[in-house]
């Protein structure tokens, strides 16, 4: 008896004991009736927690209306090995949430709103996230799992759980999910506890839905506060979000997604769209998709065009065709046809797609144009079409994007003129000449006298897969420089930027750039008086990666943060009689290195040299031939085939052999000398002796 009252009492979370429900039974006939009304308490309360007589501990929980709660169930599997299972989830002894072979199944209220989590790491594998929480979500929840080819087909699976649901002052059932495909209706519950005092407002992605004109008058609220959508369009895919407010002013809101599906469509297409004969373009298919695009057909004059079976043209990820070099055969009428799981709405009207040549400059501006301050500057600049019908567009821009001078600049036919030349007319211009084809560019330069710093110049680069070293000149040489690196992809329109703290650097080296892209620099000079001028725009390619990339489409989602940092302060310095590279591990991804990988080129013509690979943070170079410059680099290899490389250091190998040579040539030659001359003193010398002798003799 007291065992069971203590089971009840367990499962009832009653706030006293077994032994004090015994120690307050009343006494005689009362007390008999009294025991009898709690046996038969405990025996309900005992079948309601049928199952739950063993030591499981239920997890107690709370969720808001309108918010979510997940309820976390593992399942044991015998000897630990997956074996096929059957889960029930059941709500005060009534089904919720099936799951057999594969196949879901959620009852009653609770469709839609209820999934089973995937997520193996963090929860377990019977585990639900319940949505929408409402109401008559408030109660008991048991997770049973059971092995069908087993017997015993139970081991000690499943958990209790017990949601309070709480803010139930203003709403009682908050909106569902919906999925809806285009042209149905949408409904959403949001149930209000008083109808006759509350008021409910519908927002759509944050936005009152009294905003959308189309969509607020193919909407209907009902009594309570639901709504109803329809028909249902693609652009009414969204949150949607009922707020209620009572008279004292109090609010609640819960939301909902709708997701709106629809076949795949076109939803524009050019009448005529031109390419650039000789260069790279992109003919797009504008297209909406949901599901997402399955397939795209395109067809040329009325036929299928495959560009696997045409040379030059290639499948975009995103269904575009890329042309990689466009000739006149590219010339014709396209059609694209998207396709999704729902199937497709359709062909697009058909595109003319006209190959047109790039236009080219007749008359091109000065490369610098060096003025004084108040003077005037004009830059000549004429462009024609290559066919010779047409005139392309010619306008000018300044090439830091900053506008041109309000009120002091002119443009007539293609020429610029710029009066009363102030400081911060410096800098690099552009004559663009565009056609319905391309634009093309040429750049000049406005120079003032007396005024500092200059655009550095002459800039050069080499590469890697992942790096550019640039190296430049200075424009001007003053105390306290400092120069400012402005890089980004050359098709990218945003640039971002590296600061080179020392002054008596002229070099700088970018690195985690993208195998084989074209990256476009300026480097920017600055002083104490301020910004100076960009040098001119300067282009260089990354080489090709040298290592083949991992194929497996996970582990390419996942390099992105497996990437490895650059070795740190490389240098290389002459030890006795050889050369020797010094590095300091990288500080991001140690864990992930391989090896290091250090080359050496002979500048300027900057021919690789050598390569070596170690493990080690120092390498000795041996076998540098002498009276050369070399480049050095080394370079971080990481497990995914992620390589970072370091600074550069330039050595110059002094020609010592040689030196040597020389210099014991020359002592010989010196000792030669000396001796040479030594005799011929000495012979002088006994010449002089013999005709004094002779002399006396005579005398």
């Amino acid at each position: 008896m007291q065992q069971l009252l203590m089971t009840a009492v367990r499962c009832s979370r009653w706030p006293v004991g077994g032994d004090a429900l015994v120690r307050r039974r009343p006494s005689g006939r009362v007390a008999h009736v009294s025991l009898l009304l709690a046996l038969l308490t405990v025996l309900g309360t005992v079948k309601h927690c049928e199952g739950y007589l063993d030591d499981r501990q239920p997890v107690y929980l709370e969720a808001k209306i309108g918010s979510y709660v997940i309820l976390d169930c593992p399942v044991d599997f015998p000897q630990d090995e997956p074996i096929p299972y059957v889960l029930h989830w059941n709500k005060d002894n009534k089904p919720v949430f099936t799951l057999y072979d594969g196949v879901l199944n959620a009852y009653e209220t609770f469709i839609g709103r209820v999934t089973l989590l995937n997520n193996d790491i963090l929860y377990g594998k019977a585990s639900l996230n319940l949505t929408s929480i409402r109401e008559s979500d408030n109660g008991w929840y048991e997770c049973k799992v059971i092995f069908p080819n087993r017997v015993p087909n139970k081991r000690n699976n499943g958990t209790w759980f017990h949601i309070s649901v709480l803010g139930g002052t203003l709403l009682r059932i908050p909106p569902v999910n919906q999925t809806v495909l285009e042209g149905d209706p949408a409904f959403f519950h949001c149930v209000v506890q008083n109808p006759e005092t509350m008021f409910v407002e519908w927002y759509k992605d944050n936005v009152s839905l009294l905003e959308y004109y189309d969509l607020s008058h193919r909407s209907m609220m009902g009594p309570d506060g639901s709504l109803t959508i329809n028909p249902t369009q693609m652009s009414d895919l969204g949150f949607f979000t009922c707020e209620v407010r009572n008279t004292a002013n109090d609010t609640q809101s819960a939301s909902a997604y709708l997701n709106v599906q629809y076949k795949a469509k076109v939803v524009y297409a050019p009448k005529e769209v031109y390419i650039p004969f000789g260069e790279s373009a992109v003919l797009d298919c504008h297209f909406r998709s949901n599901p997402p695009l399955k397939n795209l057909r395109w067809e040329k004059d009325g036929f299928l065009f495959d560009p696997y079976n045409v040379q030059g043209v290639f499948y975009n990820r995103n269904g575009s065709l890329q042309f990689d070099k466009v000739d006149d055969s590219h010339a014709g009428r396209y059609s694209c046809t998207p396709y999704n799981d729902l199937g497709t709405d359709g062909p697009s009207p058909i595109i003319n797609v006209i190959v047109q040549r790039p236009p080219f400059f007749t008359i091109k501006p000065k490369l610098v144009y060096v003025t004084k301050m108040g003077g005037t500057v004009e830059m000549h600049c004429d462009a024609r079409d290559r066919d010779g019908y047409h005139i392309p567009q010619i306008t000018w821009i300044k090439k830091d994007g900053s506008l041109l001078p309000y009120g002091r600049f002119s443009v007539n036919g293609g020429n610029l003129t710029i009066e009363d030349i102030v400081e911060s007319d410096r800098g690099i211009y552009g004559c663009q000449a565009t056609n319905e084809a391309a634009t093309v560019t040429a750049d000049a330069e406005i120079m003032i006298e007396n005024v500092s710093p200059r655009a550095p110049y002459n800039l050069t680069g080499n590469s890697t897969d992942t790096s550019i070293t640039i190296r430049w000149a200075p424009g001007y040489i003053r105390q306290y420089l400092e120069y400012i690196i402005w890089y980004r992809l050359a098709d990218a329109p945003e640039w971002r930027t590296l600061k080179v703290n020392n002054k008596h650097i002229l070099e700088a080296t970018i690195t985690n750039l993208q195998p084989a892209r074209e990256y476009e620099f300026m480097v920017l000079c600055q002083d104490n008086y301020g910004d100076g001028m960009f040098s001119k725009a300067f282009r260089y390619f990354t080489k090709p990666t040298e290592f083949e990339q991992p194929e497996n489409g996970l582990q390419d989602a996942l390099l992105q943060f497996s990437q490895i940092g650059s070795p740190r302060n490389f240098s290389v310095r002459k030890e006795q009689d050889n050369f020797v590279a010094h590095w300091e591990p990288p500080e991001l991804g140690l864990d992930q290195l391989r090896f290091y990988i250090l080359r050496w080129w002979i500048e300027p013509q900057h021919k690789l040299y050598g390569s070596a690979e170690t493990s080690e943070t120092r390498y000795i170079l041996d076998n540098l031939d002498e009276d050369f410059l070399y480049t050095f680099q080394v370079f971080a290899l990481s497990t995914t085939n992620y390589t970072s490389g370091s600074n550069e250091y330039e050595v110059y190998v002094y020609p010592y052999r040689r030196v040597k040579v020389m210099t014991v040539s020359g002592v010989l030659i010196l000792l030669f000398c000396l001796a040479v001359i030594s005799t011929l003193l000495y012979m002088k010398r006994n010449r002089i002796r013999m005709l004094r002798e002779a002399e006396n003799v005579k005398i």
